[in-house]
């Protein structure tokens, strides 16, 4: 009778936690409802709409990726014979990699970055997850070390996604000014005024080569300039290198900034991807590094970007960083890609001459020459949103609201048909303005 009472008791006791358990699913299901729907990302979003788009004439100049003449993706050779390489190798395997990525990939793409002869025992280095996972790692790593409220300051205009990774690495994000779009060029009385008017100490955000998304770099000399006027307010120097290689198909000229910096005594910071020079866009493969003052200091670095790192995605995927490993380690391979990366830079600048031709062809009036003085792959046309949206929904050609189009999405056949829908929608209208 006692295990009669015990098993109802039981029966009893289940049925009681079965009636409260639709609460506790009500409870989660509140929370869960109360979620309000995020915005779509604007780049990835016109994609998708590109997608399904049923116009046969539709053109997608909106992703910041590398076409080939036929509209498809292009696998590099060299890194096609590097991973054929990679598997016939009997020792690879699929080990975790340290915190701080493979180090002889790292070692090899700082060289690529800073210069065959540069002093590695100063340069702390990691590998990371391509330029995203670089400015997220260097962002927390400002935000963890400098004075709390210390600002990062950023181009007007710049990649989208800087704003988002630099605040929630913990940055104050303030702009500075780049781009005058009355004279669609580089603004560099702006850009020295804010920068001097900035706090002593700044992040100062500067894009390496190819400005994303206007392709309008400083000079030389007015890089030089802006390298006197951070040193003058104790600034801290972090470049973004995207398209070394990529914007003038010469690895080394498109260093020439971030090389000036480093030998004007900066203690820089870098992030570095390979996505568009080699081509790595699904692979996720960069650096982040920081030139120190010594060996001690860069121990210390070190220490702190691996702490960082750890709790955020404990180590990063080897199979892209293997690719770039094996090209640069290899003097056939490296010779092969330099010859292939300026294989895209030049299709990329025959683009950019050839969209300026044929809206002259077209009947534009219009004064095109800012696109060839630009460089990368992109072209800041000077389109307003209006036009933009007229592109998209009477052309079906798919473009960012900024007026910026990806040279990479032209071929020589649909140039034309683009260039004439560009001098539809501005003859008339002004491709200057005052805003910024």
């Amino acid at each position: 009778m006692p295990r009669l009472l015990l098993s109802l008791a039981a029966l009893h006791a289940a049925a009681a936690f079965s009636a409260a358990a639709p609460a506790s699913t009500a409870g989660a299901s509140t929370f869960l409802s109360e979620i309000p729907l995020g915005p779509p990302d604007a780049i990835l979003g016109i994609a998708e709409a590109f997608k399904s788009c049923d116009d046969p004439k539709k053109v997608n100049v909106c992703v910041g990726a590398y076409r080939d003449e036929s509209g498809r993706p292009w696998v590099l050779p060299s890194v096609k014979e590097a991973e054929r390489r990679m598997i016939d190798d009997g020792d690879a395997n699929k080990e975790y990699a340290p915190i701080a990525g493979d180090a002889a990939y790292v070692n090899l793409a700082l060289k690529f970055a800073y210069g065959a002869d540069a002093d590695m025992s100063r340069i702390a280095g990691v590998q990371s997850l391509s330029g995203t996972g670089a400015c997220r790692v260097g962002g927390k790593f400002f935000a963890n070390f400098l004075p709390e409220g210390t600002r990062i300051y950023i181009p007007t205009p710049t990649w989208g996604n800087h704003i988002a990774i630099f605040r929630e690495a913990g940055l104050d994000v303030q702009r500075y000014r780049y781009y005058d779009r009355s004279t669609n060029g580089l603004d560099y009385d702006g850009m020295m005024e804010d920068l001097k008017n900035a706090p002593e100490g700044s992040v100062i955000l500067l894009h390496a080569c190819a400005h994303n998304p206007t392709g309008c770099d400083p000079s030389l000399e007015q890089w030089r300039g802006v390298s006197d006027l951070i040193r003058e307010k104790s600034h801290h120097v972090f470049f973004d290198s995207a398209y070394q290689g990529f914007a003038s198909g010469d690895a080394e000229k498109d260093a020439s900034a971030l090389r000036l910096f480093v030998d004007e005594g900066h203690n820089v910071a870098l992030a570095q991807s390979f996505a568009k020079n080699f081509g790595l866009y699904g692979e996720r493969t960069g650096t982040f590094s920081v030139v120190t003052s010594s060996p001690e200091e860069r121990e210390r670095i070190m220490s702190q970007l691996k702490l960082i790192i750890r709790p955020m995605y404990s180590s990063p995927p080897i199979h892209g960083s293997s690719i770039v490993r094996t090209v640069l380690s290899d003097d056939g391979l490296t010779s092969q890609y330099y010859d292939e990366c300026a294989t895209m830079a030049d299709r990329i600048q025959s683009m950019r001459a050839m969209l300026v031709t044929k809206l002259g062809e077209a009947g534009s009036t219009h004064d095109w020459s800012h696109i060839t003085s630009q460089i990368g792959m992109f072209a800041f046309t000077g389109m307003d949103s209006d036009m933009c949206d007229r592109l998209t929904d009477e052309y079906s050609i798919f473009l960012t609201k900024d007026g910026r189009v990806s040279l990479a999405g032209l071929n020589d056949g649909n140039i034309e048909y683009v260039a004439g829908a560009i001098h539809a929608v501005t003859d008339g209208k002004s491709i200057t303005s005052d805003s910024s």
